[in-house]
């Protein structure tokens, strides 16, 4: 089957009608429309389409929209001279990757064709390959096959991707069968871009677009090739790229620029394509301060958002200033596109901001997984994060249209985490094998499969139980093949923190030093950001002890990245988000096990979980460990299945209504009802407060209250 990915053409018209003659075809490969952009030594040069496919080859097309004279040299020379051009092009690109070449040449010939409306007389020089919808099919025939070997690689070279092949020589990895020999042939592995990813990643539709990933999908590094690819495409646009992790900043930057090298061997225009965080610091531009700077409003500061709004409010707060000052003026746009990674985490007015200021029309693009998000259920959709206009209507709609870039993407395949840790991530995101029942769930069921699941029994059917599993193709199989699911999935259960610390400082060293793993390889996940400092000294003390160095990010390390290269790195959920590492360290996960706000203590989970690229070991300590322990062992001894009843909506409702995140002023009054409750049942239990000197309706509410409670153990959380 040939995928067609539609990126940017001027040459629309030509474009269909080579679709039009390819696509019934029985070609397999991927047809690229307006893709790619190639340096030469005058400057960028953009192929109008390019076929990758087993029976052809590498064929790049040119489009010329008016059919060439048979007495027209100059229009002849012109043909000759672009087709020479953009091979020469390309055979110069792909010549960088020894993975191409064979002795001296490319293992596989570059070919050019120029297609036209209608074929003209025989051009003058039978190597100068011209077609139109008539004959090109039977003209690709004279074209050889490309070598199977060849095929990956020559993927991986035009999607850019090669280049994230890892700077790591790992020589300190001699033994093939020790974690880091495991790792060092997991990352030797080259990633081609799957079906979903090329589309989201060169397919441009003229609006905006909408990309769903499952954790680990490569979001990150599609909208950074995205970027790139748009920069490059339209230079004198000013594009914005945000996000919500700090530490994002850096790993956004290096990746735009190796991909625009690969672009046009050149360094991206900063001062056009900007790496903003979402709000921006006193030494950092962000969306939020320079757009508040464009209507004259003084950019808040944290200090002030949370004495405002609270905590988890700030930013919302300051948006919805920043929001009513916008909607009273008149603004000129600042952008022409903006990509917005983790978008899960960003409150509804940072998106009708931005809205006002992208230009027409309107190419926003936003990424993000639901169950990333750390305080809320879902994200909302479209109409209610860019809400509606005068008339009602929704501001941002989107359509996938036949013959047309995609608007909404869901990238299932997961690149980063082993199956077995993302069966497991999701079983405890959801709470599928806890005993009081589900803690959330998808608002469409068939989401299960668009995210890589498959139906074992049941249906997915509100009332329904039904039994699910990670497809085969959901997952890159080298996991399978070089990893073992009961070493990359482990839980510790502990007496108490200080085993906990001791063990793992413990195991740390065993990994440097007979894993063959080195220290920026680790990552130790401090779920509560309030404890994680007084904690991270804790486990600085253990690991220097052993000789081992390590920092918190952000505090005794940079603000802007996680890792170091000699030292081993510990991060609040806040500051992993973004990040992973072959080796995942959960601290104190029993702390997410049972509580008030349980969606966002269970996000948090799945999030940590999700960290890992290899292995994962999930540590915690006391009763509520234990349980937590239950849950994760019934995943394991299950085959890695998930196995539970589809809520109807009103069951979903009670969900959110139960184990949604609370105001500052709910919590008090929790906390306050809760000491109340507890001091009362004191005082029963003590015998100073008989239940018969309650008065009678006292007694009767009491009554109807415990006769609808079911006795159950108590959690520790």
């Amino acid at each position: 089957m040939l995928q067609v990915v539609y990126g940017q053409t001027k040459n629309k018209l030509v474009a269909d009608r080579l679709v039009d003659v390819l696509k019934p075809s029985a070609l397999e490969g991927t047809l690229y429309i307006g893709y790619p952009v190639l340096a030469s030594a005058d400057e960028p040069i953009s192929v109008d389409a390019l076929l990758v496919s087993k029976a052809h080859g590498l064929v790049a097309f040119l489009f010329e929209q008016s059919i060439p004279g048979a007495g027209d040299p100059q229009v002849w020379d012109r043909l000759r001279n672009n087709q020479d051009r953009v091979f020469f092009a390309i055979q110069t690109h792909l010549s960088r990757h020894d993975s191409l070449r064979k002795g001296r040449k490319l293992g596989f010939e570059v070919n050019t064709m120029t297609m036209v409306p209608a074929m003209p007389a025989s051009p003058p020089d039978p190597a100068l390959h011209i077609v139109d919808s008539q004959n090109l099919i039977s003209a690709l025939t004279d074209f050889p096959e490309l070598p199977a070997e060849f095929e990956r690689p020559l993927n991986a070279a035009l999607q850019r991707v090669s280049t994230l092949r890892p700077a790591k020589k790992r020589t300190g990895a001699t033994t093939p069968t020790s974690k880091g020999g495991i790792l060092k042939r997991l990352e030797q592995e080259i990633a081609n871009l799957d079906q979903w990813q090329k589309a989201a990643a060169i397919g441009s539709p003229e609006g905006p677009q909408r990309i769903r990933g499952i954790a680990g999908s490569g979001k990150t590094v599609v909208l950074a090739l995205k970027a790139a690819y748009l920069h490059v495409q339209n230079p004198d646009w000013t594009i914005a790229v945000t996000f919500h992790t700090r530490s994002l900043y850096q790993q956004f930057t290096d990746l735009i620029r190796r991909f625009t090298f690969e672009h046009v061997s050149d360094e991206p225009d900063w001062s056009k394509l900007r790496v903003l965080h979402s709000w921006g610091a006193g030494d950092r531009d962000g969306v939020y301060t320079e757009i508040a700077a464009a209507v004259g409003m003084t950019p808040r500061d944290f200090l002030y958002a949370r004495n405002q709004f609270g905590r988890t409010n700030a930013f919302a707060g300051i948006c919805r200033e920043l929001l009513a000052a916008v909607e009273q003026q008149n603004v000129d746009p600042l952008y022409d596109a903006v990509l917005i990674d983790e978008a899960q985490d960003l409150p509804e007015p940072f998106f009708r901001i931005v809205h006002h200021f992208c230009k027409l029309p309107k190419r926003i693009i936003w990424a993000y997984d639901e169950l990333q998000n750390l305080s809320e259920t879902t994200t909302p959709p479209p109409e209610v994060l860019f809400g509606t206009d005068s008339k009602g209507r929704p501001r941002i709609e989107l359509s996938n249209v036949p013959g047309k870039a995609q608007q909404d993407i869901i990238l299932p395949v997961c690149y980063r985490n082993t199956p077995w840790a993302l069966t497991l991530a999701h079983a405890l995101g959801f709470g599928i094998n806890r005993k009081e029942g589900l803690i959330q769930h998808f608002d469409e069921p068939g989401l299960w499969e668009e995210v890589g699941y498959e139906i074992q029994s049941g249906a997915l059917v509100p009332g329904n139980k039904v039994t699910l599993k990670r497809r085969s193709d959901a997952s890159p199989a080298y996991f399978s093949q070089l990893l073992d699911p009961a070493d990359a999935v482990s839980t510790m259960v502990f007496k108490d923190e200080l085993e906990q610390t001791e063990w793992i400082a413990q195991k740390i060293e065993h990994n440097l030093k007979q894993d063959q793993l080195e220290p920026d390889d680790i990552l130790i996940v401090l779920p509560n950001a309030l404890t994680a400092k007084r904690q991270a000294f804790t486990f600085m003390e253990a690991l220097s002890r052993r000789g081992i160095a390590s920092h918190l990010a952000g505090v005794t390390g940079s603000r802007d990245q996680i890792f170091e290269k000699r030292s081993v790195a510990m991060a609040n959920i806040f500051r992993s988000k973004g990040n992973e590492a072959p080796c995942v360290y959960v601290v104190n996960a029993h702390t997410c096990f049972a509580g008030y706000e349980l969606i966002t203590l269970r996000n948090t989970l799945f999030t940590a979980i999700t960290r890992s690229r290899a292995w994962i070991t999930l540590c915690g300590y006391g009763s509520a460990m234990e349980k937590l322990s239950m849950e994760i062992d019934a995943v394991s001894k299950h085959d890695f299945t998930l196995t539970f009843k589809v809520p109807t909506s009103s069951e979903l409702a009670k969900m959110r209504m139960i184990h949604r995140e609370r105001t500052a002023a709910e919590r008090a009054r929790i906390d306050k009802a809760q000491k109340g409750l507890s001091e009362f049942l004191s005082a029963v239990q003590r015998g100073d407060l008989p239940i018969e000197a309650l008065p009678a309706n006292l007694r009767t509410e009491l009554a109807k209250l415990t006769g609808s409670l079911t006795a159950e153990e108590p959690d520790d959380a």
